[in-house]
């Protein structure tokens, strides 16, 4: 084997570990005391924008205006396909009781292929209803550079507090993707779709 052979194998080696400390590396956790730290229900009104608007290739349309005050229980960021250029991030949020430690700690949640999961550790902390109706898995779609950018800065722990519109997305080939309306709703098409304007975070 040649020098530059040896060396072109070890750059390639360095890369690739790099990559994997890079990709492994669990993301920060914002801890927290006990006690809801979100008392109040996300609201919605009927929606101020009246007009679609195109972002690239979609047609947007507010369904409704949206603004939420929650705790991250779980992100996942995603990439590829159109879901994934228009969202980037899902955040599982909690708020009521399902922004407080101590119902948090008794629960596995996780997050994939667009949805968001909770398992009981134990027993359950909560009727499981209040769990349903308290959180909710959240398409984020940034609507601008700054919301974008401040989504880094968002981690499992972090409290947000979110204003823009749940809207309906659709394409000229017939794709479409439209938010759920209602905290009361679960399983498929239970999701927010939700086009954010403002984002700020609490870490």
């Amino acid at each position: 084997m040649s020098g530059r052979t040896r060396l072109l194998l070890w750059s390639i080696l360095v890369l690739v570990g790099i990559w994997s400390v890079w990709y492994l590396w669990p993301d920060p956790v914002i801890e927290r005391e006990t006690g809801v730290l979100c008392p109040d229900l996300p609201l919605q009104s009927p929606p101020s924008r009246k007009t679609p608007w195109l972002h690239d290739e979609f047609m947007v349309t507010a369904l409704a205006d949206y603004q939420i005050h929650a705790r991250v229980l779980s992100r996942r960021e995603y990439s590829g396909g159109r879901d994934g250029f228009l969202s980037p991030v899902d955040l599982a949020l909690g708020w009521g009781r399902m922004s407080d430690s101590f119902v948090i700690e008794k629960l596995d949640i996780s997050q994939g292929h667009r949805w968001y999961k909770w398992d009981v550790k134990d027993l359950m902390p909560i009727p499981r209803r209040e769990i349903e109706t308290s959180s909710a898995n959240v398409h984020i779609l940034p609507a601008n550079a700054e919301v974008d950018d401040l989504l880094d800065e968002v981690y499992r722990g972090s409290v947000v507090h979110m204003t823009g519109y749940l809207v309906k997305v659709t394409t000229t080939d017939g794709w479409h993707w439209v938010s759920s309306t209602t905290r009361d709703d679960t399983g498929d098409g239970a999701c927010e779709v939700f086009w954010v304007e403002r984002l700020e975070v609490q870490n």
